[in-house]
């Protein structure tokens, strides 16, 4: 059988930076057609899990169907993703508008794509991640290079800035140079005296659930040839050190705000503080091997506004899973994804996969959001995105 993927990867044989050995799996067609739905009635999790050895084959099917859904629930006049835009508050999402395509839920929905090996105008979804790039690139601002519609903020424009910046990578469109450039220099110039970045650009505090994102996004920039100067990587290293707990009972976490009484930390704001490290560049950084032993410690009893299908279960683990697949590489952590995360959180997320093809978000924006996160993490392995590859 031949794979989409696979095609749609051969096609793109100027990417300069794929690794030679990466490795393809195949991902069979959906069998269920997708329908797009809140997921109120979300079934329980199945009882019964794959054997170890039907494991793949089983995580490519989800993710196949994932993408299916995900394609069905593009709006067909903004070639958006619409969702709940709002933000996080205490246990609960406040929604600030409904009905409009969300920025940064789009820029997830085709990162999935991409993480399959699936690119503008080529292979199965082409036309799905050419309207999309169309609608993320319609939502830069001209005159600042703000990436925003309907309210969202720097996290959305963090998300749509990696997204550009590894669909540039992978097909060089000349179109897209321009726009991205135009993004990075909003991040670079809207960076605070902390070092970090906060909801709103220029905004004088910060918090390390936006220094990761926007650390991502000017790694994946840089990787490709877009001017990032490296005082800026530099500064936002100075404040994820600060942000690390060095002792007691939480150290190797990492705190949610520096010069804050009453800040907190948790496994989703550690899931970020290590992938922040990660994509500044600081593989072997002291504070990896503590943050990773928090990490192992706190998934197996995760706090309940951390457990699925909640925003904190998918923003932990979009995190978690990048560090814990990179990070594998280093010699203190061989079998950190394949023997410890890996089949923990793969079956987990079969578990719970609707039989539409989705996965549930009832604490944040939408089906959409849990959908385009676990379609990620499920394609991790095939290597495909240049930003999670080791």
């Amino acid at each position: 059988m031949k794979y989409v993927a696979l095609l749609t990867i051969a096609a793109a044989a100027s990417i300069a930076f794929m690794p030679l050995g990466m490795r393809h799996a195949e991902s069979p067609v959906a069998t269920v057609a997708p329908t797009v739905s809140r997921s109120a009635d979300r079934p329980e999790p199945a009882p019964a899990l794959p054997a170890v050895q039907d494991l793949q084959s089983q995580v490519d099917a989800a993710a196949a169907r994932g993408l299916e859904w995900l394609a069905s629930a593009q709006d067909s006049s903004t070639g958006g993703w619409i969702q709940d835009v709002g933000f996080k508050f205490n246990n609960s999402y406040e929604v600030t508008r409904s009905g409009s395509p969300h920025v940064g839920v789009s820029a997830l929905a085709l990162m999935a794509f991409l993480a399959g090996g699936h690119l503008p105008s080529r292979g199965k979804y082409g036309d799905v991640v050419e309207r999309g790039t169309d609608f993320i690139l319609s939502c830069v601002n001209d005159d600042t290079g703000y990436i925003s519609a309907n309210g969202t903020r720097m996290y959305s424009h963090a998300f749509a800035t990696l997204y550009l910046a590894e669909v540039f990578g992978m097909t060089r469109r000349t179109e897209l140079k321009r726009k991205l450039q135009q993004a990075v220099d909003l991040t670079v110039r809207s960076q605070n005296k902390q070092g970090s970045w906060r909801y709103r650009p220029y905004a004088p505090d910060s918090d390390m659930s936006i220094a990761v994102c926007q650390l991502m996004a000017l790694r994946a920039a840089r990787n490709i040839g877009i001017h990032v100067p490296r005082s800026t990587i530099d500064r936002a290293y100075s404040y994820i050190q600060q942000s690390a707990i060095t002792a007691g009972r939480s150290r190797g976490a990492f705190n949610y705000q520096i010069d804050q009484p009453r800040t907190r930390t948790s496994f989703a704001l550690t899931a970020a503080g290590l992938a922040s490290l990660i994509h500044a560049g600081f593989y072997d950084d002291r504070l990896i091997s503590p943050g990773i032993r928090f990490l192992r410690r706190r998934i197996q009893r995760l706090d309940s506004e951390e457990r699925f299908p909640t925003y904190f279960y998918w923003y932990g683990h979009y995190y978690a899973a990048q560090v814990m697949f990179i990070a594998s590489d280093r010699e203190d952590q061989r079998g950190l994804w394949s023997e410890f995360y890996w089949p923990r959180m793969s079956r987990e997320l079969l578990r719970y996969q609707s039989p539409d093809g989705s996965w549930a978000n009832d604490v944040g924006p939408g089906t959409a959001y849990g959908t385009a996160v676990a379609s990620i993490i499920l394609q991790i392995p095939y290597e495909y995105l240049p930003i999670l590859q080791r």
